[in-house]
């Protein structure tokens, strides 16, 4: 069937998103046989957020070899960082090596996913038709809707304005006067990228941020060319980066004074670039680093340092027409606005959109917070699986890691359910799924981004971290690695003559079915 064609009317598994999550979770299913799939993608391509965040100098703050699939490793990686470009045409090629594009279906945003009781499958919406599936698959990530703050007076002015993850490659900022909103992960990347050709760039920073040097280079000929003989060398370097992040995990999750000494590193870095005492105090964090994420540079300061470059220390507080307005009355001019304020993580816009069981949607359910069993399914939302869900965040290590983790769940739940026969769903209980995150949330209040006295985007609005795991990637794939069938009700069709549409039986006993690692 040709990508851009009608879906199907029933599915087995429906995907939502191509981005890694999305990308693995088809390939996963087709290792386990599964080929009754869709993978449903709002956009025309594959990639996800490395599709759509093409800013000048985007680029991946973990090393290449290790933010990627085990299962398709890349002896090609050029630079030992690599940047957007090369991160989206690895996602090309996984599809296409794995056979995926026939289970595209491009442009095809979901509007809206319901639970039916009475058939226990789900019925989709989306803007190119509908289709219903026995299990959903919801990979969006949490990178994917850009957030931007409610200023006043932004929509009366007069330049230029968008976010990081939106460039308008269009728009040329060539003696430009630039404000630059933010102060993370893209900020930093993208300040030293546009520095040389604006006129005038003012950086408004709500806070300062802790960076550490950036160890990029290119990968020479030789070390790819021995990737390319010798696989297992591949592995090896993959196993070295793994190894020393999963070493590194205590000190932010039980040991946050340890950090002590990554913190001079980080000074050390700053005061190589920034000479100017008043500057250099501008940019100093107050807050343990760790606390909020780290970011990797070594041009960022330098950038920062040149002379047509200003920094306030304050966030946006107003527009004035072209004149903006900083929190703490400083002003500046601007022909144009770009955002780098991050995105909607712990309210994920997709939430709103599936509605359960009880007639409510997931946005609502987690009003007081994100809840997910193992980081993946959620009371009241059965044969719903998210994959990057709450909790399953990590400060320090590749997320690929932890999706990995979630795919080998989400393949025994549906062997699970191909054991129990027929047509069957799989709710979590609301008691498994509060003992859960009763432990996670137990483990978090000693961590760097629980104590390390910062306010960061790891956080919900009511204070709780829900985006993080706080322990290693060994200990979450342990977790992961089986569907426990006494921490779900098991739901099938209600008898003929019931008024019932579904009711939960007994707990079915645990389905002798391994995992792969």
């Amino acid at each position: 069937m040709a990508e851009h064609e009608q879906v199907h009317e029933h599915v087995r598994v429906a995907v939502v998103g191509s981005g890694f999550g999305g990308l693995g979770a088809a390939v996963r299913l087709r290792r386990e046989g599964i080929t009754d799939l869709v993978v449903l993608e709002r956009s025309g391509s594959v990639g996800g957020t490395w599709r759509d965040n093409s800013y000048p100098g985007c680029a991946c703050d973990v090393p290449s070899h290790l933010y990627s699939f085990s299962f398709a490793p890349n002896p090609e990686w050029p630079r030992t960082f690599s940047g957007q470009e090369h991160i989206r045409a690895y996602l090309e090629h996984v599809t296409d090596t794995f056979g995926l594009r026939p289970h595209l279906r491009f442009d095809s945003e979901v509007k809206r996913m319901t639970w039916d009781t009475e058939r226990l499958r789900w019925e989709i919406e989306t803007v190119r038709g509908t289709l219903t599936a026995d299990v959903v698959v919801s990979a969006t990530g949490p990178l994917s809707d850009p957030k931007v703050p409610d200023i006043p007076g932004l929509d009366s002015f007069p330049g230029k304005v968008f976010h990081s993850a939106r460039w308008d490659h269009d728009y040329d900022l060539t003696g430009k006067r630039v404000a630059m909103i933010g102060t993370g992960a893209s900020a930093i990347q993208i300040v030293p990228s546009i520095q040389p050709k604006v006129g005038r760039l003012t950086l408004f920073q709500r806070t300062p941020a802790w960076v550490m040097p950036r160890m990029d280079r290119a990968i020479s000929g030789v070390e790819r060319a021995l990737h390319r003989a010798v696989p297992a060398t591949t592995r090896l370097r993959r196993g070295l980066l793994w190894g020393i992040r999963e070493l590194q995990v205590q000190a932010f999750t039980k040991h946050p004074d340890e950090l002590g000494f990554v913190e001079r590193i980080a000074k050390r870095n700053m005061g190589a670039a920034i000479k100017d005492p008043a500057l250099r105090a501008k940019l100093t964090p107050d807050y343990r680093i760790g606390c909020k994420r780290i970011l990797l540079s070594s041009t960022y300061y330098p950038a920062l340092a040149r002379p047509n470059v200003d920094v306030v220390a304050s966030g946006l507080g107003e527009v004035r027409g072209s004149t903006l307005v900083a929190a703490d009355g400083t002003e500046a001019e601007a022909d144009a606005i770009i955002f780098g304020t991050g995105f909607h993580v712990t309210d994920m816009p997709i939430a709103e959109r599936v509605v359960g069981a009880d007639g409510r949607t997931l946005a609502e359910t987690w009003k007081g917070g994100m809840e997910a069993l193992r980081g993946g399914t959620a009371a009241g939302f059965p044969n719903f699986m998210t994959v990057i869900g709450p909790n399953t965040g990590l400060g320090n290590s590749s997320m690929i890691l932890m999706i990995e983790s979630q795919l080998n769940y989400m393949a025994d739940y549906l062997r699970q359910l191909n054991v129990l026969g027929g047509r069957t769903a799989l709710d979590p209980r609301p008691a498994a799924v509060r003992n859960w995150n009763h432990r996670v949330q137990e483990r978090m209040k000693r961590t760097v981004w629980n104590t390390g006295g910062c306010t960061s985007w790891y956080l919900d609005a009511s204070g709780r971290n829900t985006t993080v795991w706080p322990g290693t990637t060994a200990e979450f794939r342990r977790e992961t690695r089986r569907v426990d069938l006494a921490e779900y009700q098991v739901l099938r069709p209600a008898p003929a003559e019931s008024t019932a549409t579904a009711t939960p039986t007994a707990t079915a006993a645990d389905a002798d079915a391994g995992v792969s690692a």
